[in-house]
Order: C-alpha cells, then sequence, then structure tokens
C-alpha cells in the first residue's frame, strides 16, 4: 500500500476487511516460551476525519469463541476459562478520543471490554498505507501494538495460571479496512 499526501483524502466511513485484517496476541509463559494466536472471526468500522482526526473514531467486536493458537484443546480451555464465552462471548473496543501524534500516527484511546469488564487503554496507531484497489475500491492501513495486564479484566483460571503465564499480553492489530461509499 501507498501512503496518500493529503489526509483530506482519508476522510469517510471504513468497515474492516476480515480477510486482510489479523487480530493477534502474545502471551509468554514462565518458561519463557511464547504463545502466539489469533482472533478468526471480528468486524468493525472506522470512521475517519482528515481533516480533524480528533472527530475520528473506530470499534471493534471480536468473537471470544473464535481464538486460535494452533492447539484446540488450548484454544477451549482459553476460551472457556480464560474468555468466559459462555457469559462473556465477545470482546469490543469503541473509542473515546483519538489524537494525531505525528504525520502517520494516532493515538486511540478507548473503552476495552472483556469477560464484562471495562477499562481504557490507549492505542498507538500507525498508517501503514492508502490505496485504490483494482476493485475500484478505496483501502486504509494501520497498525498497532499494545500490551495489557489481563488480571484487570479476570482473564485468568486458576492461581497456577497466574503463576505459569505472564500477566501481560500483547495485542497485535494489523488492519485493512475499505472505505464504504
Amino acid at each position: 500500500m501507498s501512503i496518500m499526501t493529503t489526509p483530506g483524502e482519508l476522510t469517510g466511513d471504513y468497515v474492516l476487511d476480515t480477510t486482510r485484517t489479523r487480530i493477534g496476541f502474545v502471551a509468554r509463559h514462565a518458561m519463557g516460551t511464547k504463545v502466539r494466536g489469533q482472533f478468526e472471526e471480528f468486524e468493525g468500522g472506522v470512521h475517519l476525519d482528515g481533516a480533524d482526526p480528533s472527530q475520528s473514531s473506530a470499534r471493534l467486536t471480536i468473537q471470544a469463541r473464535s481464538i486460535q493458537t494452533r492447539n484446540r484443546r488450548r484454544d477451549k480451555q482459553l476460551g472457556s476459562t480464560f474468555l468466559g464465552v459462555d457469559g462473556h462471548p465477545a470482546l469490543t473496543f469503541v473509542s473515546t478520543e483519538v489524537r494525531q501524534s505525528g504525520k502517520t500516527r494516532f493515538e486511540v484511546t478507548g473503552d476495552l471490554t472483556m469477560r464484562g469488564v471495562t477499562k481504557p487503554v490507549t492505542v498507538d496507531f500507525e498508517l501503514t498505507g492508502a490505496e485504490n484497489d483494482p476493485q475500484g475500491g478505496f483501502r486504509v492501513g494501520f497498525k498497532a501494538s499494545i500490551t495489557i495486564n489481563r488480571n484487570n479484566w479476570g482473564v485468568n483460571w486458576n492461581a497456577a495460571t497466574r503463576v505459569t503465564v505472564s500477566p501481560k499480553v500483547t495485542l497485535e492489530l494489523d488492519v485493512t479496512a475499505i472505505q464504504q461509499s
């Protein structure tokens, strides 16, 4: 993707391209090994205001049951015991503030909800590109990562996992969104 030169060209409403977007995570075990995974089912949208980025907004809904770590047993345990999918089927993020922090960087503050607990977070996004696609649509790309303490949202199984699995989890977002007509 190439980056557009004028922010005004980005103004509009967008939906996530779920085939080109990755929402992943990395957690570390006490042994030093990392578990990487991602969520397969999600939807979201963005309103971009190129003239006044503070008027921009974002929303994301992730189906907790769609967690994938390439180990079915672990996926089932993460979904049921850590994320509590039966009582809390979705993780959500809704922005409350957007601030431009550089030419292609934005700080997006919002409410992250997991297991029924809502906490504010600030995510640093970088605009990675914008271009017309072969089908005549206009796409933008962003990437971001944020490290959270999962215990703040009650994402835990038992006392042993508080020790064997790091409370720090890095969420990774590689987003492509398509402008709506």
